[in-house]
């Protein structure tokens, strides 16, 4: 498939507004684009494990790895790829060694995405922009970056009151907005 010219400007003005919707700068929206887009080139020509069900979130150079690995060696070689991509500072392994998530899983994990993204858009206290997740077998992973501790629990709060979340893991730093 072509890159077609007006595809480069929708993503241009996505990456805009979500850098205007957040308190990030357009350097670290377009630092955690360019560093994902990297890790995923590098395990797309890796060929030696199966890394289909592992979600990438990256937010401000620390790269959050979610999802299952079959075996020990293919998370071990899954973080090592990880530290390749230019633009990492931290790697968070949330990687478990299981069977690929079933078809059935995904999908609730998929409406517990949308769910949870969906409130946290529609709470005032919490600024959405400022938060990215994953969700792997009903446990929700927040990551990103709070304006206080009080944003965070509402945020915490909120994951864990979508219907289905067993868990809620934050990997969620609270900003020092006096510096």
């Amino acid at each position: 498939m072509l890159f077609h010219p007006s595809r480069f400007v929708v993503l241009c003005a996505a990456i805009l507004l979500s850098a205007c919707a957040s308190s990030r700068s357009l350097d670290q929206s377009f630092s955690d684009i360019s560093g994902n887009a990297e890790l995923k080139a590098v395990l797309f020509t890796d060929r030696s494990h199966d890394y289909s069900d592992i979600d990438i979130t990256l937010y401000e150079g620390r790269l959050m790895l979610t999802g299952t690995m079959r075996s020990e060696e293919g998370r071990r070689q899954l973080i090592a790829n990880a530290w390749k991509a230019e633009n990492v500072k931290t790697v968070i392994d949330e990687i478990i060694i299981a069977e690929k998530t079933s078809f059935g899983q995904g999908f609730e994990d998929s409406r517990i995405d949308q769910t949870l993204r969906a409130r946290l858009i529609a709470d005032n206290d919490v600024s959405s922009g400022d938060y990215k997740m994953s969700v792997s077998r009903a446990v929700v992973y927040l990551l990103g970056g709070a304006r206080n501790q009080g944003e965070l629990d509402e945020a915490v709060k909120l994951a864990r009151s979508v219907n289905g979340v067993e868990k809620v893991v934050s990997h969620v730093v609270v900003r020092d907005l006096t510096k």
